[in-house]
């Protein structure tokens, strides 16, 4: 999965003119090996810092918002104070829901979009056409219930 998803974004970025890098090539991996993660800039960096040592902040910071502006990456806000990254999935017309431990901060998703029935209301009483949408659920995860 991981090679395939890689030659997806190495051809999204050349379609675009961009080059894939050895710096973007392992930032791009650090993302990919942590996709369950939802990874600030700061933590990608922090790993692509153990790979490697001599890459700057800027040149991650720079790759991330070249991946965001490339539909690559996802920015969720996750109410934590930072912008965190996921990687899109092509295949998924809408977002997907998370769910937010209020107690250990552990984030999940939900991949079932739940509110297609309701969109499709929307747009019949309203004429207003949902093309996406954010929900986050809050609560208590299992492992912290169980405590």
């Amino acid at each position: 999965m991981k090679k395939d998803q890689l030659e997806e974004i190495k051809d999204q970025l050349k379609q675009k003119g961009y080059k894939l890098t050895t710096q973007r090539r392992i930032i791009l991996d650090s993302i990919l090996d942590n996709q369950d993660k939802h990874l600030s800039i700061e933590e990608i960096y922090k790993i692509v810092k153990e790979k490697m040592p001599e890459i700057g902040l800027a040149t991650v910071y720079r790759t991330i918002m070249l991946l965001n502006d490339l539909k690559v990456l996802n920015k969720i806000d996750l109410d934590d104070g930072c912008s965190r990254f996921e990687l899109s999935n092509s295949e998924q017309s809408h977002n997907h829901h998370h769910l937010i431990c209020i107690k250990c901060g552990k984030v999940e998703e939900a991949e079932d979009d739940l509110l297609e029935s309701l969109e499709d209301q929307i747009e019949k009483e309203k004429g207003f056409k949902v093309v996406n949408h954010i929900v986050k659920f809050y609560g208590v995860c299992k492992d912290c219930k169980k405590e």
